[in-house]
């Protein structure tokens, strides 16, 4: 009796003891993502394509302000790749330039040495666009070989490719516009267009970048603690600093930032001499070159004081990443506007001008970032 007592088993102890495998550890739902191999492989490429689009973006800017856009007069995407080789090929490029207008009203004694200064400037932007090509083709294509492309995410990529192709033919659309007619410079419209583009896909980079840092997973519980009304905020903003980009793209375009160097007024007024002297009246905030510094400038501010209304907002929030991303954005916004008034005061020296893009491309950049948190935000404990 005592023995059959004994053999009973406790009855906390489990049915199935020594008999089966353990329980597998619960596994993710539906909605969590794979491994983070691929993603982190996508990011890593997209960060060498960030790098060089922001390298492009700065040369193209150097091409622009030393005149050098309209010294390669054909556009061969492929021949195109190699320079001049010899003395015939130097002169035969340099021919070809003295038959447009900006050689005949404007540098009708340029020297053939001088021609090659000019020259290797548009050909390096040309080849860097050539080398963003071969870069995003060799990393989509790779990708999709190694069976590391980030699901659903394909489609994203292919976009990219897609539109930097539109940049290259919007790039020699703007070319095209100086070479003939009486026009010594591209068209300030179609400089503008590729500015923006430029701005845009670097914008796309830097959010597939941030997306890709964080599991599908993760971006979906973060989204229920997001902030709409920040996220509305930040958007607003960043409409307002694409719309400033196009702007000085305009001032870039017709040479306006090296007029009118006298600040806050211009040449002593609230607005510049002749501010309406085109006809039809549209005209003149395109290409009168007061007027378009003027709405440059006024834009400018505007920008500060919505800048200063999101960071204000941004107060309220009970997630310091948010407010951190934010806290950088107000602070870029100010270094921007202080850049601004430089480029103007000096007249827009070569140096001065390149800075102050280049701070364009940092507050571009902060803001996307700001706008991410704003829709994503971060983890952080109860404590903060």
């Amino acid at each position: 009796m005592g023995a059959r007592v004994a053999d009973k088993r406790s009855i906390f102890e489990e049915v199935s003891k020594g008999k089966q495998a353990p329980r597998a550890a619960p596994s993710g739902g539906l909605i969590s993502d794979e491994s983070a191999g691929p993603r982190r492989s996508a990011r890593r490429w997209l960060a060498v394509l960030l790098g060089l689009v922001v390298a492009m973006i700065v040369v193209g800017g150097l091409t622009r302000l030393s005149d050098a856009g309209l010294s390669i007069t054909e556009w061969r995407p492929v021949t195109g790749a190699l320079p001049p080789l010899s003395q015939d090929d130097w002169q035969s490029e340099f021919s070809r330039y003295q038959d447009i207008p900006e050689f005949s009203l404007q540098n009708s004694a340029m020297t053939l040495d001088q021609f090659k200064s000019i020259y290797w400037w548009e050909w390096g932007h040309r080849q860097l666009g050539r080398i963003i090509g071969l870069v995003w083709a060799v990393g989509f294509f790779g990708l999709l070989a190694a069976r590391r492309m980030p699901r659903g995410w394909s489609g994203r990529f292919l976009g990219l490719g897609v539109l930097g192709g539109l940049q290259g033919a919007i790039g020699w659309w703007m070319v095209a516009s100086g070479l003939g007619g009486r026009m010594v410079d591209v068209a300030s419209y179609r400089l503008a267009i590729h500015l923006g583009l430029a701005f845009a896909i670097l914008g796309l980079i830097v959010w597939y970048i941030l997306s890709l840092a964080r599991s599908e997973g993760a971006l979906m519980q973060a989204r229920r603690a997001g902030e709409p009304r920040l996220f509305s905020a930040a958007t607003g903003l960043m409409h307002l600093v694409f719309l400033q980009v196009l702007l000085g793209a305009l001032v870039a375009g017709i040479d306006a930032g090296r007029g009118f160097t006298d600040w806050p007024l211009m040449a002593g007024g609230i607005l510049p001499p002749g501010p309406f002297d085109l006809s039809p009246l549209w005209v003149n905030f395109f290409e009168n070159a007061g007027t378009v510094q003027f709405v440059h400038r006024l834009t400018g501010y505007v920008v500060l004081i919505v800048a200063l209304v999101v960071w204000r907002r941004s107060r309220r929030s009970g997630n310091r990443s948010i407010r951190r991303a934010i806290d950088w954005v107000i602070v870029m916004t100010f270094g921007q506007v202080v850049l601004g008034i430089g480029t103007v005061i000096y007249a827009a020296p070569l140096g001065w001008a390149i800075v102050h893009q280049v701070g364009a491309i940092a507050l571009w950049t902060l803001i996307l970032r700001a706008r991410f948190y704003a829709r994503f935000p971060a983890n952080q404990s109860l404590r903060n």
